[in-house]
């Protein structure tokens, strides 16, 4: 393990490594989608929406390379809103989110969007990890998800 310490040098910051420690990042995005749950046996059957808000969060090793604009990050946090965006937001804020086997005519021609697999919180998670896991750069990994589907449920996906 190497630690960064910071030394002064004329007023610039630069790095002298005794040892490396991973950080931690999380990064919240807020998005509206409606969902509904097929053979549910409570009010989740009929079509319903929330304003989910999704946490993101990265873990690595700071940047040592005082000649890099991304020095000390373990990534720029706009970085990692491109990626989400990209690949999660842009697809799914105001969409419908229907498993592929419930019965729906959509004579509204909405956002709708199929899966394979029942759209709760949790299994959408774990999709959501499947589209982020390989987007990240190297020595960047993915290590929680968490996503509010209210202001007091939610659900994490610990990696």
């Amino acid at each position: 393990m190497k630690i960064f310490v910071l030394e002064q040098t004329k007023g610039l910051g630069t790095y002298q490594s005794i040892y490396t420690m991973k950080v931690q990042l999380t990064k919240q995005f807020d998005f509206e989608m409606a969902h509904a749950l097929m053979n549910y046996d409570g009010h989740c059957k009929n079509i319903h929406g929330h304003s989910y808000k999704l946490y993101i969060t990265i873990e690595g090793e700071p940047n040592p390379d005082t000649n890099s604009s991304k020095c000390g990050m373990v990534m720029d946090f706009g970085d990692l809103k491109r990626i989400v965006h990209e690949n999660i937001i842009d697809t799914y804020d105001h969409a419908l989110v229907l498993n592929e086997k419930a019965v729906f005519e959509n004579t509204l021609n909405t956002k709708l969007i199929r899966t394979s697999f029942q759209p709760t919180c949790e299994n959408m998670l774990i999709y959501f990890y499947e589209l982020l896991k390989d987007k990240l750069p190297e020595g960047v990994k993915l290590c929680k998800l968490r996503m509010y589907e209210t202001a007091t449920s939610y659900a994490e996906l610990v990696i």
